[in-house]
């Protein structure tokens, strides 16, 4: 049951009924303490199956092709790839990762905005050829190097233009698409469809009447031209949650309707990416270090308990240069969970929680309140299968932490449902029941 993310071996514990998530995160709490404290990642797999459900559910209409990069865990891979979405990738290594599952190139995008020539021949190579662009140099580095490339010209959205200083902003503006459609007839590139992103920060959904405003505009402008377009990628931001889908959906269904109704001849796709994994894996870290502050050094405006009360600093074995990544260009979007049991009515305290490198920018969590920790104890954090799995970084020896993949045995059978077997594309699965329910004396199989 347990894999790292270059591991094609890996099994998947099949829970039993009565046994939960909470008793498999219990019994490997257990078995680290015993064995080094190091941090690791439950994945409940099962929940990439709802994720898609929910989608097919709720906007069947768009193809969701899962943005690669986002969580790259071979056993996320196989499972996305056996419910059938297609993938987006950004480099030649994720386009070899989900090829090797037998992926076929029509359901491989190439989304780098800024693409190395030697990567545009791969893909050329292996047959990728629907890739994004936005910008006439990218253009002429695309036609020299991929003759059968298909390009989905992306554009900018009213979130993203002259967004927030400091964050690297991608999309041509509507006034420039002429230009670029003009290049690429010169160039004789082919342009097949309209990509846009809506970031997931953006809370105004109306930012996508405008989105799907242009495109169309760029669908009737290449149609002039002489380009017959025939794709609509409308990016990733989904959150994961179902009113947010049901949101968008809410908002684009009747405009997709009205510009590129079913008729037209237009196929619609998407990037999820955190909308599947985000949820479906959780975190646990050791507390390795701890220290005690005076409360009114906490910076202003943080809740404080009280003056005279201590507050604490506490530093875990995983930090911002390994599963916290993104917590360096974006907020956490999980709280932490003491592991340990205490009573309801034991004092908290203002606390920060830090990672193991001593750096400053090292901060997981600014504030928040918990009971007095010792070093030892373990804090879960939940939502955290976006982003969190990248190289560590080599400062102190830093493990990367192993991955234990789960499933219930009613998702399994929704699987079964979906039409998805166990010898379709998903043949590193190694499915090993749990005949017990887990506890801190009875260690979960890791065997296949």
């Amino acid at each position: 049951m347990k894999g790292f993310i270059d591991d094609a071996d890996y099994s998947v514990g099949l829970l039993d009924e009565g046994t939960n998530l909470g008793n498999v995160i219990d019994n490997y709490v257990y078995e680290h303490t015993l064995t080094g404290k190091n941090a690791f990642f439950v994945g409940d797999l099962g929940k990439i199956v709802k994720k898609h459900s929910q989608w097919q559910n709720v906007v069947a209409q768009i193809k969701p092709f899962y943005t690669v990069k986002c969580n790259s865990a071979p056993a996320v891979l196989e499972i996305l790839a056996a419910l059938g979405t297609g993938f987006a990738c950004s480099s030649k290594n994720e386009m070899a990762l989900v090829q090797e599952l037998g992926v076929p190139p029509e359901n491989i995008i190439y989304i780098s905005p800024c693409k190395q020539v030697s990567q545009i021949k791969y893909a050329a190579k292996v047959g990728v050829n629907i890739m994004t662009c936005d910008n006439e140099i990218e253009l002429k580095k695309i036609a020299r190097n991929h003759p059968n490339a298909k390009v989905l010209l992306h554009i900018a959205t009213e979130d993203n233009i002259g967004g927030e200083e400091g964050n690297m902003k991608f999309g041509t503006t509507l006034k420039n698409c002429r230009h670029l459609l003009e290049c690429a007839k010169e160039l004789d590139v082919q342009i097949i469809g309209v990509k846009f992103h809506v970031s997931s920060a953006c809370k105004e959904s109306q930012v996508y009447v405008h989105a799907l405003s242009d495109a169309r505009c760029v669908f009737d402008m290449a149609g002039e031209i002489g380009f017959t377009m025939n794709m609509l990628d409308i990016g990733g931001g989904f959150t994961g949650t179902e009113f947010q889908l049901e949101e968008v959906n809410h908002v684009i269904s009747p405009l997709l309707d009205v510009y590129f109704p079913e008729g037209s001849g237009v196929k619609i796709i998407s990037e999820p990416g955190s909308y599947y994994v985000s949820s479906a894996f959780t975190l646990a870290v050791n507390i390795i270090a701890k220290k005690v502050v005076e409360n009114d050094k906490f910076p202003s405006g943080v809740e404080k308990t009280g003056s005279d009360e201590p507050a604490f600093m506490y530093y875990m074995n995983d930090g911002v240069y390994g599963s916290f990544a993104s917590k360096l260009s974006e907020d956490l979007n999980t709280i932490p969970e003491v592991h340990k049991k205490y009573k309801e009515d034991e004092p908290l305290f203002t606390s920060s929680l830090w990672g193991p490198s001593c750096d400053e920018l090292d901060q997981i969590v600014e504030s928040c309140l918990l009971p007095e920790l010792n070093v030892g104890d373990w804090l879960i954090f939940d939502n955290m299968g976006a982003d969190s799995f990248h190289e560590p970084s080599a400062f102190n020896d830093f493990q990367r932490p192993a991955i234990y993949y789960m499933m219930s045995f009613s998702d399994w059978y929704e699987m079964q449902d979906a039409g998805i077997t166990s010898d379709s594309m998903m043949k590193n699965f190694f499915f090993v029941p749990s005949c017990i329910q887990l506890s801190q004396e009875d260690s979960f199989s890791a065997e296949a």
